[in-house]
C-alpha cells in the first residue's frame, strides 16, 4: 500500500469520519472537557495544535480562554467552526510548526492532544515543536501533549486493531513498525444500499522517545513531567518558569 502524507490521509479517509470515530460530538466534547479540566477555568491565549473538529478547543473557549485552533485539515476546521458557534475560537489552517506565525501574544496554554505529536515527520520536528512552544509561552504557561511512543509494537495478528464499528461503518487499522516511524494502514468499510464498500489509506507516525522529549523540554527551559494518560496515551506536561501575567 502506498504511504501518503498525513494531510492526504486525512483528506482521503479520516476527516469525514473523525467525529464518528471519536464517538460522536457529544461524547468527544465530554472527553475533551475531562482532558482540559486541570487547566480550567482559565484566561488568556490558548493554542490548540491539531485542533480537529474542536474536542479541546471548544471546552477551552467555554472555560474562558481565547483560542487559536491550528490544523492542516480544512474539513475538520470547518466542522470546528460549525460546532463552536459564537465561542472565541479562531481557526488557522497551517502546519503545527508554523503556529507562531499565527499568534499575536504569548500563550497561557498550548495543547497538542490525541496522537497529534506523532503526526510530525520526525523526532527532530518533535524537538523543534517543543522549542517553539517554549518560546511562545507566557511565564507560568504550560505546554500539554499526549502521545503514544509506539516503542513496543504488537506482532502478528495483534497488529490489526478495530478502531470503531457499527451497523453501517467499520474502521480497522494495521500497524507496521519501522526504525523511527510506524506505518498506519487504515481500512474503512462503509455500508451503502448496494452493499459494503472499502476505502484504504496509509500514513506514517513518528515513534517518540519519551526520554528525548524530556531532554528537549529541559534544554528549552521548561520543567517537564511524563505521566500515564487515558487509553494508553502518555501525558507530557511542560511548564515555563515564572508567574502568569495579571
Amino acid at each position: 500500500m502506498t504511504i501518503v502524507s498525513t494531510v492526504a490521509h486525512y483528506d482521503a479517509l479520516l476527516a469525514p469520519v473523525y467525529e464518528w470515530m471519536c464517538g460522536g460530538i457529544a461524547q468527544a466534547l465530554q472527553d475533551g472537557r475531562a482532558d482540559v479540566a486541570p487547566f480550567c477555568p482559565g484566561r488568556g491565549l490558548a493554542v490548540d495544535l491539531g485542533a480537529g473538529f474542536g474536542r479541546h478547543a471548544i471546552p477551552l473557549a467555554e472555560a474562558g480562554y481565547d483560542v487559536v485552533a491550528v490544523d492542516q485539515s480544512r474539513a475538520l476546521l470547518q466542522a470546528l467552526a460549525h460546532n463552536a458557534g459564537d465561542l472565541a475560537i479562531r481557526t488557522v489552517e497551517a502546519a503545527l510548526l508554523d503556529f507562531r506565525s499565527h499568534v499575536d501574544r504569548p500563550a497561557a496554554l498550548i495543547l497538542c492532544m490525541g496522537d497529534t505529536l506523532c503526526h510530525l515527520a520526525s523526532r527532530e520536528e518533535v524537538r523543534r515543536l517543543v522549542r517553539h512552544a517554549a518560546a511562545a509561552l507566557d511565564p507560568g504557561g504550560a505546554f500539554i501533549a499526549t502521545f503514544r511512543s509506539y516503542g513496543d509494537l504488537p506482532r502478528g495478528s495483534r497488529r490489526i486493531v478495530l478502531v470503531r464499528g457499527d451497523a453501517t461503518r467499520i474502521l480497522t487499522c494495521m500497524l507496521e513498525g519501522e526504525a523511527e516511524h510506524v506505518a498506519v494502514h487504515d481500512l474503512l468499510h462503509e455500508r451503502a444500499p448496494e452493499g459494503w464498500g472499502l476505502r484504504v489509506s496509509a500514513y506514517r507516525k513518528a515513534r517518540i522517545d519519551p526520554v528525548e522529549l524530556l531532554q528537549a523540554a529541559t534544554e528549552a527551559g521548561l520543567d517537564a513531567r511524563l505521566g500515564d494518560g487515558p487509553k494508553g496515551f502518555t501525558t507530557f506536561v511542560a511548564r515555563k518558569e515564572g508567574s502568569l501575567r495579571s
